[in-house]
């Protein structure tokens, strides 16, 4: 215990970076995959053709191991293999394949005879998906994005193999140390800790926007 706190003391400046890195490196592909996945999942679950080719792409893109992936982006978008960029967009198009499929699952889940009787009330096409389905649907959404953004915490600490900021640097610093303990713990128990409180906050906001679930399931 006393070598972590020796270690914190020192390099408290350079973890603290890290951290840092590692949150926006995390939650920045994260976020833009939700915002894309929303009217990307109300298409696929629109129209049958386009479902079946966004969730088999979606599929491929998912079975690509993520430092593999790191490692052909440079080639494909003339980056520099150290670029962020490249994190950025892998972690986006991980989060979109897992998104897109949880949007469409979720707007599917939504009782037909609720949005039969939105229209009967005289709610348009665009109101009744904004106001009643898309509102049903955030259960299931939400609950891909949990996972999502749990995925990505974890997967940024690949991107220290290719000498890409975050907690992995920690990693490859112990193991460079001939398997020194204090930064590997350090940057483990941040990861988790990151992971969890990501997934605490985002069931917060779960419970804020759909309050009729939590009292259904009491």
């Amino acid at each position: 215990m006393s070598d972590l706190w020796s270690y914190l003391r020192t390099n408290g400046d350079d973890v603290l970076t890290a951290l840092v890195q590692h949150i926006w490196l995390a939650l920045l592909p994260v976020t833009i995959a939700f915002v894309l996945a929303l009217p990307l999942g109300a298409l696929v679950q629109r129209y049958g053709p386009v479902r079946h080719v966004a969730l088999t792409a979606g599929s491929v893109i998912y079975t690509v191991p993520s430092l593999a992936l790191l490692l052909l982006l440079p080639g494909i978008l003339g980056t520099s293999v150290l670029d962020p960029l490249n994190v950025v967009i892998a972690l986006t198009l991980y989060s979109l394949a897992l998104l897109v499929r949880t949007t469409a699952d979720g707007l599917d889940a939504v009782d037909p005879t609720v949005l039969q009787a939105a229209s009967a009330m005289g709610y348009r096409p665009v109101r009744r998906w904004f106001t009643v389905q898309l509102p049903l649907a955030m259960p299931v959404i939400l609950t891909g994005l949990r996972v999502a953004t749990v995925a990505n915490v974890s997967m940024v600490s690949v991107a220290a193999l290719i000498g890409i900021g975050g907690l992995g640097q920690l990693f490859t610093r112990g193991f460079q140390l001939g398997f020194y303990l204090p930064p590997i713990v350090i940057g483990l128990v941040l990861s988790v800790a990151l992971a969890v409180v990501a997934d605490v906050f985002i069931v917060g906001v779960q419970r804020r926007l759909t309050p009729w679930a939590r009292a259904g399931s009491r």
